[in-house]
């Protein structure tokens, strides 16, 4: 039957568990607080998995740059000197001691007019992993969002579970007051005052957890946001609980999250990059043609004889060509048939990969949906369990100062209350994760 003292209690009971929150929290007053937004996009900055990423992408753009570039032509230019000393065979097949200096200089330019559409095909080629590097970038910064939001409600939870633990060295603290009364008036053995005794610091003790705990979580936080320490650093509780949204059906959000995530898009990239990659392997059994220029010049000296000058020489020494090369690749020792079937062989992986990114995202969709639903229950069961424990403490409460029931019930009566306050606010931390999790993955939001 529904007793609205019950609630009147219940209420009382809570803003004393918030008031032991505030407290909890004024334990690191003036230190700056950081919204859950705010560590998400400061992680992504500064987190150096995400750097190394960002690495990894800027060469993906300098492959397509070094692509595009080999469809250049390749110029060369070249200078030469050398001396002679000593006998030489002169034009008479005689021998005499001479003196030789000779320079020659030369240009040549070299174009790629075909080569077996390597370097279209390499372009393409480069043009898909750049796009597969900055989505698995976008991949990397998912994992961290979804990390930083895991260890922020966690690091909130650690914080009420902390209020509920000094709430509970309150509680035991004005019930030993209490029973000192008592045994004052004889109304209570002393064993029971002992006993109220050791169940505060049994709290006490509890509480110190809850706070190493409530430190470990921050810390966990702070080195995941690389912050160099937890000073001046505490975070906001939630301004909105999503609990009452409408929770979406695991195939509604997988079905979004095949068009957004950006791990099956960069799985996709890499099926679609394979693929261009065996196409460059192939290019091997196909000919290539290229056109040559050269344009050159030289001097020569003897000693002993009359030289044309320097000027002289270099025009009359003058010397241009111009050329084509074709070569027809016939056999080439199995090299470009193993490197297609090296490149095929990657394809195969990517393809494999790709399908083993829609499982696993499959998989943490349902699991995220099933713990939600777990979640919501467990809460809602909580709640009823937070009502009854606490009618069930009042109750004995009421015993206890009649002398008919006995401190051991009592602690016990006060005991399952707290547990189930507390199994209350796991159950909310717990339905808000797999909640934020799902909508994540239905709308790629990650703020």
């Amino acid at each position: 039957m529904y007793d609205p003292d019950n609630d009147i209690s219940i209420m009382k009971l809570s803003k004393s568990i918030l008031t032991a929150i505030t407290l909890a929290t004024a334990l690191t007053a003036g230190a700056e607080t950081w919204s859950l937004d705010s560590c998400i996009s400061y992680a992504i900055a500064h987190n150096l998995t995400v750097k190394s990423r960002q690495i990894s992408a800027e060469q993906g753009e300098l492959g397509v740059t070094e692509a595009k570039d080999r469809f250049l032509p390749q110029v060369q230019a070249g200078a030469n000197q050398s001396w002679g000393f000593g006998r030489s065979l002169t034009a008479e097949n005689t021998y005499a001691s001479r003196n030789t200096s000779n320079f020659g200089w030369n240009v040549g330019l070299s174009l790629p007019l075909f080569q077996g559409l390597r370097n279209v095909r390499n372009l393409d080629y480069a043009r898909s992993s750049m796009v597969q590097t900055l989505e698995q970038l976008e991949e990397t910064k998912d994992d961290i969002t979804l990390n930083v939001i895991a260890q922020y409600l966690q690091a909130l939870y650690c914080r009420e579970l902390h209020g509920v633990a000094l709430e509970q060295v309150r509680l035991s603290k004005v019930e030993l007051e209490r029973r000192k009364e008592l045994l004052a008036a004889g109304k209570i053995p002393e064993v029971d005052l002992l006993q109220a005794e050791s169940q505060l610091a049994q709290d006490e003790v509890s509480a110190v957890t809850a706070l190493n705990n409530l430190d470990i979580a921050m810390l966990d936080l702070a080195q995941l946001l690389e912050l160099p320490s937890t000073d001046g650093f505490d975070i906001a509780p939630l301004t909105t609980d999503p609990v009452d949204d409408r929770l979406p059906s695991p195939t509604e959000v997988y079905e979004s999250a095949l068009r957004i995530n950006h791990s099956i898009a960069a799985a996709r990239a890499g099926v679609e990059a394979s693929g261009k990659y065996v196409k460059v392997a192939q290019s091997g059994w196909l000919p290539s043609l290229s056109f040559s220029a050269g344009i050159g010049s030289s001097y020569y000296k003897t000693s002993g004889y009359v030289n044309e000058n320097f000027g002289a020489q270099m025009r009359h020494n003058l010397s241009k060509s111009l050329g084509f090369s074709l070569s027809i690749p016939i056999f080439d020792g199995f090299s470009t048939r193993n490197s297609v079937r090296r490149a095929r062989l990657q394809e195969i992986s990517a393809r494999l990969q790709l399908s083993d990114s829609r499982n696993r995202l499959l998989k943490n969709i349902t699991q995220a949906h099933t713990q939600a639903i777990a979640a919501d229950k467990r809460r809602e069961a909580s709640r009823t369990a937070e009502t009854s424990t606490h009618a069930a403490l009042e109750a004995i409460r009421e015993k206890y100062n009649y002398g008919k029931a006995n401190a051991t019930e009592f602690e016990q009566a006060k005991t399952a209350y707290i547990r189930a306050v507390s199994d209350a606010v796991q159950a909310k931390y717990e339905s808000v994760l797999r909640r934020r999790i799902l909508r994540f993955y239905s709308t790629g939001q990650r703020y």
